[in-house]
């Protein structure tokens, strides 16, 4: 036996990996040395390794009190294996498109210990094997030869930390200019490369003799500072907070940042402006497309309320109490003040806003604008932000509904087919969920509104705002703003029978919410972390099932206030999984990074990409996997919206499992059933409007799980400040 803790090399081919965190790269995994005998367990870096590949491992031997004998690795190379059984193996799993486990048989039978030989210099040779076409052949040869770079640029930044999939993403970038960008420019890196971030690339820098204190860096770390200020929902930075946060992250003298800045200042890659701060003014340091936007949507905004035209002519001097009895007699059903005043602005008002908590009556009333529109023969318009709730808006008014990037018809790189110069055909655009509108977003659409044509943003202004930057609907409603709106408040008696609808508005107002004698909202009260982990389980695969007859992957959906912890989404995920879509014989599955994806699971997408679909997949889309194909390297996921989108098996860091998902990405979703683990370990983030936007996007069903202390603690937190935005000022002033 090797002696422990010397270095030594073990070339073995990888087997299976039975344990990986995709943070921190650690993983455990089971290889073949090839001298028969057990499979021997190797752990550490191996990141980015595929069941299948010829490993050379360099580390150290050691032994584990429970798990025996292992060898740690410190790094590894991939080589090309040797033997007859190695080479199907290798050719088997996946590694090259085109080539899977069946066809991998048939070319080694033929070819033998030379099949390598043959597909890195003779592909033409490939024809020979039995049903395989000059079409296929041409394909195995390109992903041969694709792989061969890939690895080139693996092996270069293996030596740097960076895993396999920011390896196969930063080739995709640059093809052949790959090293020498890495080598020279870094720091592109964390623009151009999703998943790639500063610190990523400051490794990188820091391995190829890029100086500590170097403007590249420092320049490179104000922008990631501003990147990471719009992911926290901030349009800008104050100078001082984005010099204090930079400093923290660069570890260098303030005066070099302060230099750095007024030169970046100076080449345009960030935007400095005055503005009021209460009695103060503060210096707002911007990135480039948030201050555009920002200028540009209170511009928008400021067009439409004044533009004298108007598409709905009709209204303007209607008589309204004909108009409503009218409607009365349509929909069989009153309209409170409230609802009646909001119809009226919608109406009559070029830009107008609805909002209210759940049970007021926003949905009725939405109902209501469009059949009045709709009966003097309006263009109407309907979107939300998602899928879920586009089809939420459609069921409600009769009139079909898209998200607003399909309205919009973004395009690949984000430009919308629909803008100011070519606007929207429509006299009325009804925007649902609009809470969800961010800055950039709320810009692209308020462009494409044609002169004279109404917008109505309706929303709830206590749920949580937007994912992205900004807080649009709150700035628009903010006081001294010139855009009309009306806010509901009556509860209607049938909403108010409902436990939901009464614990929302209860937490709404600061006050625990009622979980007993309820038929519709319940409290399992836990205090361990990790117990009420095992409970939210039982929860969505047993107990609901069986007392509600809920699917536990359709119609119920697990909302945690965070992803990390015992009781995080991403550990709730795994525990779902294997609870919903446990592993089946004949059933296909991938390994990615720390994740197992299987046919069935329930995922969703983790950022904007216009590439994919019709339209692009956007951050928080859901859906189904229903299709895997191992040969082709090929996912299928069938999201909300009925479409099928297809990924590569190198794309799925943009996929993760949605058995439980975070709060903030449920924005816009409406479940039949919505289970929330509230514990003390998630303490933190336990705000009032987490807990009651968790609770209004349950249709029929809450559960909560966890501890009384944390629930209270979330009820009685109010949200911690406002975000940096400027957009209520620029509307104040115009």
């Amino acid at each position: 036996m090797t002696e422990p803790f010397r270095h030594a090399t073990l070339e073995a081919t990888l087997e299976r990996i039975t344990f990986a965190n995709e943070e921190t790269g650690y993983t455990v995994a089971k290889v073949d040395t090839g001298r028969g005998g057990d499979l021997v367990t190797v752990v550490g870096a191996l990141l980015g390794a595929q069941p299948g590949e010829a490993l050379r491992m360099r580390g150290r031997w050691g032994s584990h009190p429970q798990y025996g004998r292992q060898f740690h690795v410190e790094d590894y190379r991939t080589v090309l294996p040797a033997t007859v059984q190695g080479i199907r193996r290798y050719l088997g799993s996946g590694l090259i498109k085109g080539i899977g486990p069946k066809l991998a048989d048939k070319i080694v039978e033929h070819f033998g210990v030379d099949s390598l030989e043959v597909i890195e210099h003779s592909p033409e040779r490939l024809i020979e094997v039995p049903k395989l076409g000059p079409k296929r052949t041409k394909l195995i040869a390109d992903a041969w030869e694709e792989q061969k770079a890939i690895k080139e640029v693996m092996v270069f930044l293996q030596g740097v930390g960076v895993s396999t999939s920011l390896a196969v993403r930063i080739y995709k970038q640059y093809h052949d200019r790959a090293i020498d960008v890495v080598r020279t420019e870094p720091y592109r890196l964390a623009t151009d490369v999703w998943g790639i971030g500063f610190k990523t690339a400051d490794t990188i820098a820091k391995a190829v003799g890029i100086p500590h204190d170097s403007p590249q860096r420092i320049k490179a770390g104000l922008q990631f500072t501003l990147s990471e200020a719009t992911g926290s929902g901030h349009c800008f930075l104050p100078d001082t907070e984005l010099i204090a946060e930079a400093i923290k992250i660069l570890q260098v003298d303030t005066g070099l940042v302060i230099d750095c800045l007024a030169e970046l200042v100076e080449e345009e890659g960030v935007v400095r402006e005055e503005l009021p701060d209460g009695d103060d003014r503060v210096s707002a340091i911007y990135l480039v497309p948030f201050h555009r936007a920002e200028l540009s949507l209170a511009g928008q905004l400021m067009r439409l309320l004044r533009t004298s035209a108007d598409r709905l002519p009709a209204f303007a001097g209607v008589d309204w109490g004909k108009a409503l009895a009218w409607l009365h007699r349509q929909t069989q059903a009153e309209l409170a003040p409230a609802q009646e005043e909001a119809v009226k602005l919608a109406l009559t008002e070029k830009v107008a806003v609805l909002t209210g908590g759940p049970g007021c009556g926003k949905s009725f009333t939405v109902r209501s604008i469009v059949t009045l529109a709709a009966a003097k023969r309006a263009k109407v318009l309907l979107a939300a932000p998602t899928g879920r709730a586009a089809k939420r808006l459609t069921e409600l008014t009769g009139h079909e509904a898209a998200t607003v990037h399909r309205l919009l018809e973004l395009k690949p790189g984000g430009d919308a087919a629909y803008d100011k110069d070519r606007p929207l055909d429509a006299d009325l655009v009804v925007v649902d969920e609009a809470s969800m509108l961010d800055v950039l977003l709320a810009n692209k659409l308020l462009k494409a509104i044609p002169p004279g044509a109404h917008v109505l943003l309706v929303g709830d202004v206590d749920q949580l705002p937007s994912v992205g930057a900004g807080e649009v609907l709150r700035d628009l409603l903010a006081p001294g703003t010139p855009v009309p709106h009306v806010r509901l408040t009556q509860i209607f008696r049938q909403a108010g029978e409902s436990g939901v609808v009464t614990n929302a508005h209860r937490i709404n107002g600061g006050d625990f919410p009622i979980t007993k004698g309820l038929a519709d909202f319940f409290h399992f009260d836990v205090d361990d972390p990790e117990e009420a982990a095992k409970l939210t389980v039982d929860v969505v695969a047993r107990r609901i099932p069986k007392k509600f007859g809920l699917n536990p992957r359709r119609d119920v959906q697990v909302l945690a206030p965070m992803h990390r912890g015992p009781a995080g989404a991403g550990a709730l995920n795994s525990l779902l999984q294997e609870a919903v879509t446990p592993p089946k014989e004949g059933v296909p599955e991938r390994r990615f990074g720390g994740r197992i994806f299987r046919v069935g699971d329930k995922v969703t997408q983790t950022r904007n990409n216009y590439d994919k679909g019709a339209n692009g997949v956007f951050n928080g889309t859901q859906g189904v996997v229903v299709a895997m194909d191992l040969d082709e390297q090929t996912l299928l996921v069938r999201t909300d919206e009925d479409e099928d989108v297809e990924y590569e098996f190198a794309e799925l860091d943009e996929l993760i499992h949605a058995y439980a998902v975070s709060i903030h990405r449920s924005q816009g979703s409406e479940y039949p059933c919505v289970v929330i683990p509230v514990t003390t370990s998630a303490w933190m983030m336990l705000q009032r409007n987490l807990l009651y936007t968790a609770v209004t996007r349950a249709k029929k069903l809450v559960v909560l799980v966890g501890s009384k202390k944390a629930i209270a603690q979330a009820v009685r937190t109010v949200g911690a400040g406002r975000r940096h935005t400027a957009l209520a000022h620029r509307l104040r002033t115009a």
